[in-house]
């Protein structure tokens, strides 16, 4: 769901792929993944001051401070079996803010959550072959090593020079070359050597605006991607969870009207089934998911006939399908997975419900964040870690988001009715109610 950096506080993400389709497309997680990759760069070292975890709202205080380089630690120990450990994470925009990044990871302490998901938008900081810039990368890691968080980094947008095919609208594409992108990620691996925990490889995949290729979206192919990117990941470090691309909700086909053969995105359940026929399970230790509960409670499934007479968004009321529902798409996922004679958990990479409430205005397309309460926010973000603890095949889990308001886009930005910390860096009630959850 993100969006960008410089204006990719998630930019690029405009929302095109079928937000008119109002039939079932749930496209609003990859909406905000999109948008929030990047934003525009924040000042001044800071020095983290604790948010004190409670159901009230908090106001975070920046005391600034510049934090001194810090040797890199040892490799860390094998993670523990996936039935041993429920991991409870937050997304966070640490190269957009990147002199901050100290404070950001003190915030995602104070939450007691052990996990951060940074996005690596691959093209965008290597744009000639060789050529990374790895510098804000190396501060996040940095940052959340020196408060013992582990890290997950999710790849995605292969560089301008690796790839040949642009349309009119150019989006995000994988690589024509799909041993490109297996390069880059033993390279992440060699340069963090066990100081990164899990690596997500690729986002909504099942979306032409993730998937920009002249065939369209494919997931035999993305397989094959997936199967050569966790080959170059285990060879150099075996202890690193490599997840799958999670999907984008969508509970709807459609084609190119230039070219019926071209699919430019695909009802997640069927390009998920279609992952399972080409073999992926075998090439991840945990299925990435997404889901961004638009306006309906996450333990409501699509076909209870749960309605909202009050919501302005009706999509999940007057054409209901399981795109809509949090607990009907990873349950979906899930017994997919079983049917296939597998135990793969599920590692949901973006969960979270946006609200509107307290801002001047709202991201186009996104009205079911005016019918979201701040108190439901914080309500429902944590009945959804909850529930996904008490389900048993999650492994691992990661709110969207602590900190996009903060990079400068204004209530337009997608990304900012899911943020934790509103746009005067003031805490939303959902912070408190986070901070206080149990955490078993």
């Amino acid at each position: 769901m993100n969006y960008s950096y410089q204006d990719r506080g998630l930019s690029g993400r405009k929302l095109y792929v079928a937000v008119a389709i109002w039939i079932a497309l749930v496209i609003v997680g990859g909406l905000c993944t999109w948008y929030g990759w990047f934003g525009p760069g924040e000042g001044g070292g800071q020095q983290v001051t604790e948010i004190t975890p409670t159901t009230e709202v908090a106001t975070p205080t920046v005391a600034p401070t510049p934090v001194p380089p810090t040797e890199t630690p040892a490799v860390r120990p094998t993670i523990p079996p996936v039935e041993e450990e429920f991991g409870y994470g937050i997304a966070i925009n640490g190269i957009g803010g990147v002199d901050r990044i100290d404070y950001w990871m003190g915030q995602v302490e104070s939450l007691g959550l052990g996990w951060v998901k940074q996005q690596v938008r691959w093209g965008y900081f290597e744009g000639n072959p060789g050529q990374m810039d790895w510098s804000g990368y190396d501060a996040v890691v940095d940052a959340a090593n020196r408060q013992g968080i582990k890290v997950l980094l999710s790849v995605v947008d292969a560089p301008q020079w690796s790839r040949k095919y642009f349309d009119d609208n150019p989006e995000v594409a994988p690589p024509d070359d799909l041993t490109l992108l297996a390069d880059f990620l033993g390279r992440m691996v060699e340069r963090y050597q066990g100081r990164i925990h899990a690596i997500e490889v690729w986002n909504e995949q099942n979306l032409d605006r993730e998937w920009d290729t002249a065939e369209g979206v494919n997931a035999e192919r993305y397989v094959e991607m997936l199967r050569l990117a966790y080959q170059a990941i285990k060879s150099r470090d075996p202890n690193i969870i490599v997840i799958s691309g999670a999907l984008s909700p969508v509970g709807a086909t459609a084609t190119d009207p230039n070219n019926p053969e071209r699919i430019i995105y695909m009802d997640d359940f069927d390009y998920f089934d279609r992952m399972i026929e080409a073999g992926f399970l075998n090439y991840c230790d945990c299925v990435g998911a997404h889901h961004n509960g638009i306006n309906m409670p996450p333990d409501v499934a699509w076909d209870e006939g749960y309605d909202d007479p009050t919501a302005q968004f009706r999509g999940p009321f007057d054409n209901p399908n399981h795109s809509w529902s949090f607990k009907s798409t990873l349950w979906g996922y899930h017994e997919r997975i079983q049917a296939a004679g597998s135990e793969k958990p599920l590692c949901v990479t973006e969960f979270g419900w946006a609200s509107a409430e307290g801002f001047d205005g709202y991201p186009p397309g996104f009205e079911f964040a005016l019918d979201n309460t701040l108190r439901e926010q914080a309500e429902w973000d944590v009945q959804a870690f909850q529930l996904m603890r008490q389900w048993g095949f999650v492994r691992l889990a990661f709110l969207w988001n602590l900190n996009y308001s903060q990079l400068g886009n204004g209530p337009q930005d997608p990304n900012a009715p899911y943020a934790l910390i509103d746009f005067q860096g003031i805490a939303r009630p959902a912070f408190g109610a986070i901070g206080a959850m149990e955490k078993p």
